[in-house]
């Protein structure tokens, strides 16, 4: 059983699929800390986000004790990796990656931007997460202040607004969502509410 989540920045589709995992009692892949965890290196290393050399060879040397490092969750972050994940071979060494943690015998839950359409294509239940990005940018505005972080609305919808863009033109595994996916739409749905809608899904397929 493998369940492909796909979705824009602050859709939802982290917490869900952490919930989806935790129900199911799969193993639990959030694909963009990968993307997160190879901006973090080169900028630790003092390399430009814009070196693509540099940026292929952090993440086919990425380990997976780099995704515990609590930076990977700061706002800055997300932008650093919006941006190298445009990058091919930063796509095509992560993709091994991501592919071998899909292949666990009992399946997996694997959230992220291509994987019901490049990761996992033949994923048994694929969902695609959506929201309106005004909801969006309160949730991150939320999540942000709560955790200590200065920011404002404003910003935080420039940037989720700039970062939609740059996912669903890039050449590369663009943002969108598979052809037999199931698109939820949480805008109006509190968490409890989107994990009932998605765990129907999850149960009807899995009667079949």
């Amino acid at each position: 059983m493998v369940i492909a989540i796909d979705g824009p920045a602050a859709s939802g589709k982290g917490t869900l699929a952490k919930r989806l995992a935790e129900h199911y009692g799969l193993p639990h892949l959030d694909t963009g800390l990968l993307y997160r965890a190879v901006a973090r290196s080169m900028l630790d290393a003092g390399l430009p986000l814009d070196d693509e050399s540099a940026a292929a060879r952090a993440a086919a040397s990425l380990i997976a004790d780099k995704l515990a490092d609590p930076r990977l969750r700061e706002r800055a972050m997300g932008e650093a990796a919006s941006r190298i994940s445009a990058v091919p071979a930063v796509r095509s060494a992560l993709l091994a990656w991501q592919q071998r943690f899909a292949a666990n015998a009992v399946g997996a839950v694997l959230d992220g931007r291509d994987i019901g359409t490049v990761v996992c294509p033949h994923a048994r239940v694929k969902l695609f997460i959506t929201a309106s990005s005004e909801e969006r940018a309160r949730r991150r505005h939320r999540e942000l202040t709560l955790r200590g972080e200065e920011t404002t609305f404003v910003a935080i919808l420039a940037d989720i607004e700039a970062r939609d863009a740059r996912d669903a033109s890039r050449a590369t595994a663009p943002l969108r969502a598979a052809e037999d996916a199931t698109v939820l739409d949480t805008t109006e749905l509190d968490p409890d509410e989107a994990f009932a809608a998605a765990k129907q899904v999850v149960d009807g397929a899995r009667a079949h």
